[in-house]
């Protein structure tokens, strides 16, 4: 497994594009992979996600069974000047997780529940939950199946905040996809190491081809 992290140029049309369309950036990630065996194999696939830190300054990150090839997004929306991307081995990491370990962690996700769209409706399709209180207990819930449990603050309550929630409207093919995403931050500890492995690498929630489900890691302080 890898770890990738690219700095988008988001002044060039060509981010603009990819950044207004999750259908678009699945795209041009999957393009960085020559063979289907390096964008997913069993157990595994390639998860990705924007993280914005100031108004000029985009990352996307990739988490992928093979090694990527960015030239096609430097060409487009990157610095080819002065920046490409950085590709890091992400198996030290996973196998140095063990129980018990505390991490600080960032997960942009499309918490959702199963519904009618009418009350004659005899089909369920997905909403998204648009209430931070919802949004918390979706993942919340998820936890210990993935391996981790939230930290408590003081007053109960799970050590995360929530931002950038938002719903976004992308075209796919000759229709339109309607996206709810939110990013947490916050501090978990391991519970179970393998299956945390597998939350690393296959993703949580749906909407993975769109850039939720991926969860990283930084030392918790």
């Amino acid at each position: 497994m890898f770890l990738t992290r690219f700095q988008i140029n988001p002044a060039r049309r060509g981010a603009r594009k990819l950044l207004s369309s999750p259908h678009a950036m699945h795209a041009a990630v999957r393009s960085a992979f020559a063979t289907p065996e390096d964008h997913e194999r069993d157990g595994t696939r390639t998860l990705w996600r924007l993280d914005t830190s100031a108004p000029a300054t985009v990352y996307l990150y990739v988490v992928s069974p093979g090694r990527p090839d960015l030239t096609h997004l430097v060409e487009q929306a990157g610095w080819p000047t002065t920046e490409t991307w950085v590709t890091r081995d992400y198996n030290s990491l996973l196998l140095s997780l063990n129980t018990g370990q505390d991490w600080a962690f960032r997960l942009t996700a499309n918490p959702t529940h199963s519904g009618r769209k009418t009350s004659d409706s005899k089909e369920t399709q997905r909403f998204g939950f648009l209430r931070e209180d919802a949004q918390v207990q979706w993942l919340t819930s998820r936890a210990a199946r993935n391996g981790f449990a939230l930290a408590q603050q003081q007053d109960g309550r799970p050590n995360l905040r929530l931002h950038r929630s938002q719903t976004q409207a992308f075209k796919r093919g000759m229709g339109t996809v309607t996206l709810t995403s939110v990013t947490y931050d916050g501090i978990l500890q391991i519970t179970d190491a393998d299956a945390f492995r597998r939350t690393l690498t296959s993703g949580i929630g749906h909407a993975k081809a769109y850039g939720c489900g991926l969860l990283t890691l930084a030392p918790a302080s």
